[in-house]
């Protein structure tokens, strides 16, 4: 049976809890690959799963990483898209701070000529989850404006610059500091609003001249529920994907209905492999050769290696990164193919 070494929470807690592992590798089905992984990015539910508040799927296991980058080592009977040697990032419901990982083909999407590693490694979470909130349950569409919260986290990151990329799209975000605020101007954003000195109601109606934005995309939750309605356009909609802070508010919903709102929510870690495949095939229509020409590529806050996961860890519960964190496996994280 072969085994990698792979990350679990031995328990709840802080990032002390985290434990590399000698774990058996799942067998791989028909249709699967065992890729070895180069680099993993770290995300908010890899917290959350930690400290107890988020169990894995049915039937996945518990080692933690939702997103990978690595080289197709083996592949199963039926899969057709890949072949060892291939280099792919991939969403996976687990198992991504690993050394292998078993991965689905359809699931996988081929690393560009040019594309590191640890960059390949920072967007399968954060880009899917765009993708899928913004410009496709909530139409993010040419003309309209959106507002980020959280512009500087891995998913604010990316929606500020996929936005902007796709082009015709106005931005604002909010941020918790100055710095902050720049940073997200630095990615692309045509406004920053510092939330912890600006009210961003008041300011986000004066940035759109009295309107609103047409979208909102929040995940903070509870403390924003009924300021995000009170400041959405007229046939806006608001995408929640979290609730970092909390999801119970008591709400005057009115302005749902006078303002004709469509409020709307999801997870990805749970869904099944079809929807994660139909995703990853508009990723390579829409979004990869963004990346292959260099464009809204995801901002890297920090890079640690695999022993220092704890670190990696302590580094998103500061709060104080910009863009993504990335846990690296191998020496060759950083390397890139075809040039770049």
């Amino acid at each position: 049976m072969q085994t990698t070494r792979s990350v679990i929470a031995d328990g709840a807690g802080g990032p002390e809890v985290l434990r590399i592992v000698e774990r058996a590798l799942p067998a791989p089905g028909p249709n699967d690959m065992v890729v070895r992984v180069h680099a993993a990015g770290i995300n908010r539910p890899d917290v959350m799963q930690r400290q107890g508040n988020y169990a894995p799927p049915p039937g996945a296991s518990d080692v933690l990483g939702l997103e990978l980058a690595g080289t197709v080592e083996a592949v199963g009977t039926d899969v057709t898209r890949f072949a060892p040697g291939d280099r792919v990032l991939a969403l996976v419901a687990s198992g991504a701070y690993a050394e292998r990982a078993v991965v689905h083909e359809d699931v996988a999407i081929a690393i560009p000529a040019g594309m590191s590693f640890i960059e390949a490694g920072a967007v399968p979470e954060t880009y899917f989850t765009v993708w899928s909130n913004v410009f496709e349950r909530a139409g993010l569409a040419d003309g309209e404006t959106l507002l980020v919260h959280g512009g500087t986290s891995g998913i604010g990151s990316t929606a500020i610059q996929v936005a902007k990329a796709l082009g015709g799209r106005r931005v604002i975000a909010t941020a918790g500091s100055d710095e902050k605020c720049a940073a997200c101007l630095e990615m692309g954003a045509d406004h920053a609003i510092n939330y912890r000195t600006a009210d961003f109601v008041e300011e986000g109606r004066r940035l759109t001249e009295g309107r609103g934005p047409d979208v909102i995309l929040d995940m903070v939750g509870a403390p924003y529920f009924q300021k995000n309605l009170d400041l959405i356009a007229l046939d806006g909609r608001i995408s929640q994907i979290a609730f970092q802070y909390g999801s119970r508010a008591d709400i005057d919903l009115a302005p749902l209905l006078f303002k004709r709102v469509t409020m709307t929510g999801s997870t990805l870690r749970a869904r099944p492999v079809a929807m994660k495949a139909r995703l990853a095939r508009v990723l390579e229509e829409h979004v990869m050769p963004l990346l292959a020409a260099r464009q809204a590529l995801p901002v890297i806050d920090s890079v640690f290696p695999f022993e220092k996961v704890a670190d990696a860890h302590a580094r998103m519960d500061g709060g104080s990164h910009v863009g993504k964190i990335v846990l690296a496996m191998t020496m060759e994280a950083d390397a890139t193919a075809g040039g770049g």
